[in-house]
């Protein structure tokens, strides 16, 4: 499971003199290497999950991870809200492509990314979801809200955005929206969705994309399996993601109706 980003290899020294050290990277290697030892060498299945920053690095990580296997072995990874994009805030100013730059060059991110996007692109845009999952191999369930309540507050209403009171009782709730600021959200969604073009065309990936004002949803189980977890095609997360992980059903994917359509989107789930 990951929990973390796991990304670079670097070493920066601070203008205060102190030492910086990033070792993600390598942490990640001993980890699994580690694993390996201790048996997942002999795994017949295999699956590489995350949820949040656990879930950008199981998309990073997934081809590396499935190559430490035999081709007889079935490795998946289910990546859940992970899926960060790279989008204007309310200000017009596109603020997370500013984070996400600083953490590549502070971490030498350039390294764990994708040999063949980095040969047209700026090693920044090779690192949102959006470019990593045209790479990717491995078979992958991508589970998200299309209205990322994590994403909505940090990458569309940042605190640098300076948003007045509408806005920020909006991005505390999303019942709290007046139609002129659920347009703004559709909007979000809408880049989500079209970002997933290229995965129509996967056979063995997967997707949940529903419409519910959360984030992380493998990680509690009313989201994840219960009498009031969000449905798609009438099936709970867990059972979409079970129906792929075994290859009960074939193009497992699911991308819900702008919000507020579905009904099974509780406000009890965690926000």
């Amino acid at each position: 499971v990951m929990g973390r980003r796991f990304l670079g290899t670097r070493k920066v020294e601070h203008r205060d003199g102190s030492t910086l050290h990033f070792r993600g990277l390598r942490i990640y290697q001993a980890v699994i290497d580690e694993l390996m030892e201790k048996g997942l060498n002999n795994a017949t299945q295999a699956l590489l999950t995350g949820c949040s920053a656990g879930g950008l690095a199981t998309i990073l990580h997934c081809d590396d991870f499935s190559a430490r296997f035999s081709r007889d072995v079935s490795v998946k990874c289910l990546a859940d809200a992970g899926f960060f994009l790279d989008v204007k805030d309310i200000s017009g100013k596109r603020s997370f492509w500013s984070v996400y730059d600083g953490v590549v060059h502070l971490q030498n991110v350039r390294e764990v990314l994708p040999k063949d996007c980095l040969a047209n692109k700026e090693p920044t845009e090779c690192f949102f979801p959006a470019e990593l999952i045209k790479s990717i191999r491995t078979p992958m369930f991508i589970l998200n809200s299309a209205y990322d309540s994590w994403q909505i507050r940090n990458v569309l209403v940042p605190v640098s955005s300076a948003p007045d009171k509408p806005w920020s009782i909006c991005k505390d709730n999303i019942r709290n929206c007046n139609s002129t600021q659920i347009k703004v959200l559709d909007a979000f969604r809408n880049t989500m969705v079209g970002a997933f073009k290229v995965v129509e065309d996967k056979e063995d990936w997967g997707l949940f994309i529903d419409s519910c004002f959360t984030h992380c949803q493998s990680l509690y189980g009313i989201s994840w399996n219960s009498e009031i977890s969000p449905r798609l095609g009438n099936k709970s997360i867990a059972e979409a993601a079970g129906d792929w992980y075994h290859g009960r059903s074939q193009g497992e994917k699911e991308i819900d109706c702008e919000y507020p359509c579905n009904p099974t989107c509780s406000g009890q789930l965690p926000p």
